[in-house]
């Protein structure tokens, strides 16, 4: 099967920085892919390498078999929806949607009918004669995804397009972008540096760090199989544990990832711990203990009593949850 994105040994380099670094990456045809990772990762780069707003200092960028290096935005199959959407302030809502197929010589009637049927798909059907200003975030938010879709692309770039939503808006959207994508079986690769939205959303996950994928892999490899201490710690929350400490704890002397909601209290046979500070977050209560051996950091889901601060307790965990990984940070 032809990938919808390739890159083989992809660098982008400004000057002496290496923004993208001699990068390997397939997004499958039909997947929602995600590159997730900290700013100044390299994502957004290889996003706009993909898009054609930026050219590799090396290395081949194929998208459905066919070299894109050298080919100018408007010449590949791709859109981009951006963070702040670029909607034009002057032009009606229809106008806007339709905007893509004015520039390619469309008829006026046949624009606008395409646009309507790409508004009633995001459920914005009678918005047309509306100006962006009229709407929510949320509203402009699915009016840039229906201006990209009425083109019909092959590939749906999104560079964190739910960055400016609240967060119960952010939820909502994150579940009707999901629908959308497996609707119109359109292959999506997503920018985002939340690694909550692309374990949700995500079929696949690359993630980024200093300008190089670090792992990728399912939503659930990613966070059960981490490969390095920095994906451990940045896609979710984890106790990182040195080897020594490990190899105290009767383990493997390697950095280990033990889950927070892996640890549970026990009445007997497991480590003493003291409560250092206790934080309540509503479908969970998060504890900092520290133990002889090392800091952690445990979950309990809520309905659970807590113990207090200062207090001692008793915990332990199942070897099935010590995660060993490279000793790459």
């Amino acid at each position: 099967m032809t990938a919808a994105v390739s890159f083989s040994k992809v660098s982008r380099h400004f000057g002496t920085v290496k923004a993208v670094d001699a990068v390997d990456l397939t997004v499958a045809p039909g997947e929602f892919f995600a590159m997730l990772g900290p700013s100044g990762s390299g994502k957004t780069t290889c996003l706009r390498l993909i898009a054609g707003f930026e050219q590799p200092t090396s290395g081949e960028i194929d998208i459905f078999g066919e070299s894109a290096v050298g080919v100018p935005p408007y010449r590949r199959n791709v859109n981009t929806v951006f963070q702040d959407y670029a909607l034009f302030p002057h032009l009606n809502i229809l106008d806007n949607v339709a905007y893509g197929l004015m520039i390619r010589g469309v008829g006026r009637a046949e624009r606008h009918r395409a646009a309507e049927q790409a508004l009633e798909m995001v459920k914005l059907p009678g918005y047309g004669t509306r100006k962006p200003g009229q709407l929510s975030g949320g509203q402009r938010q699915r009016v840039a995804l229906a201006r990209a879709f009425v083109n019909k692309p092959k590939v749906l770039l999104l560079d964190e397009p739910l960055g400016a939503l609240d967060l119960k808006l952010r939820e909502q959207m994150q579940e009707e972008l999901k629908g959308l994508q497996r609707a119109l079986g359109i292959t999506f690769v997503f920018v985002t540096h939340d690694q909550g939205e692309a374990l949700s959303m995500a079929d696949r996950v690359a993630v980024f760090n200093d300008g190089k994928i670090v792992q990728t892999g399912t939503p659930h490899d990613i966070y059960n199989r981490p490969k390095t201490r920095f994906v451990a710690d940045f896609v979710g929350s984890s106790n990182v544990i040195a080897p020594q400490a490990m190899q105290a704890l009767g383990g493997e002397a390697r950095w280990t990832s033990l889950r927070p909601e892996a640890i549970r209290l026990v009445s007997e046979g497991g480590v003493n711990a003291t409560v250092r500070s206790t934080s309540f977050l509503g479908a969970s209560t998060k504890l900092f203990v520290d133990t002889a051996i090392a800091p952690l950091a445990l979950s309990l889901p809520a309905g659970q009593p807590a113990p207090q601060e200062g207090e001692t307790v008793l915990i332990a965990w199942a070897p099935a949850d010590l995660h060993t990984m490279e000793d790459a940070a």
